[in-house]
């Protein structure tokens, strides 16, 4: 296929830019600032290439969808299609998802501690939060990076100027590792997302509490 052999020649110079956003995070020193911008160009490099495969296996089904109006004869041609889609650069495409898993699960858990040692503003300022996409989620109390990148998808919201379609890199990592959590855990043991508390449920009210004589009761 043509787009194939196009995304294999861009594979040097993606893996070289994606090698030097490494060595600039794991740089002695690398502010949180940098830890973020360089994360956001890998999750955005890794995604077009993981969107360029999951393209390349969806032509090969559309391909196989045109044979059914001529089955039974086309039977055999459709199942060599359709296991052709789920084989195609397959370590490849599970190589980058697992990265991009990882990179989702790290800002899902903020392991890095971006929300605090960012703030608020810089955060926005980094992932490209709109001035009326700010506000609502400030007012909201929705101030860490899962809630930013991922409940409410500000991410570059800048450039979309209000429009809902979101294919942002570090949502699409996000996206990916909830897929996983998912998918992964026990049906049982799966939180409510929609509870109050919970990433897509309504803000749990401030604690009160009551001060008497200078003590906090």
């Amino acid at each position: 296929m043509n787009t194939q052999n196009s995304s294999a020649e861009q594979l040097p110079a993606s893996f070289n830019l994606v090698r030097e956003l490494v060595r600039i995070a794991q740089k002695p020193g690398a502010s949180m600032s940098t830890s973020l911008i360089t994360t956001r160009r890998i999750c955005r490099v890794f995604g077009e290439r993981f969107d360029a495969i999951n393209s390349e296996r969806r032509a090969l089904r559309r391909e196989a969808g045109k044979l059914r109006h001529h089955l039974p004869f086309t039977a055999n041609k459709i199942y060599e299609l359709q296991e052709q889609s789920s084989q195609h650069r397959k370590e490849q495409f599970d190589d980058l998802r697992t990265v991009l898993v990882g990179f989702g699960r790290s800002l899902m858990l903020d392991t890095e501690g971006l929300t605090a040692g960012l703030g608020f503003d810089r955060l926005c300022d980094l992932l490209e939060v709109n001035i009326v996409e700010r506000e609502k989620v400030r007012k909201d109390g929705s101030t860490s990076v899962s809630d930013l990148v991922f409940a409410h998808a500000v991410e570059e919201s800048a450039a979309r100027r209000g429009q809902e379609w979101n294919d942002t890199p570090l949502f699409n990592a996000c996206h990916l590792a909830f897929a996983d959590f998912l998918k992964e855990c026990p049906r049982d043991l799966l939180p409510d997302p929609f509870a109050p508390g919970a990433p897509f449920g309504p803000k749990l009210p401030p604690v009160l509490a009551v001060v008497t004589g200078g003590k906090t009761q």
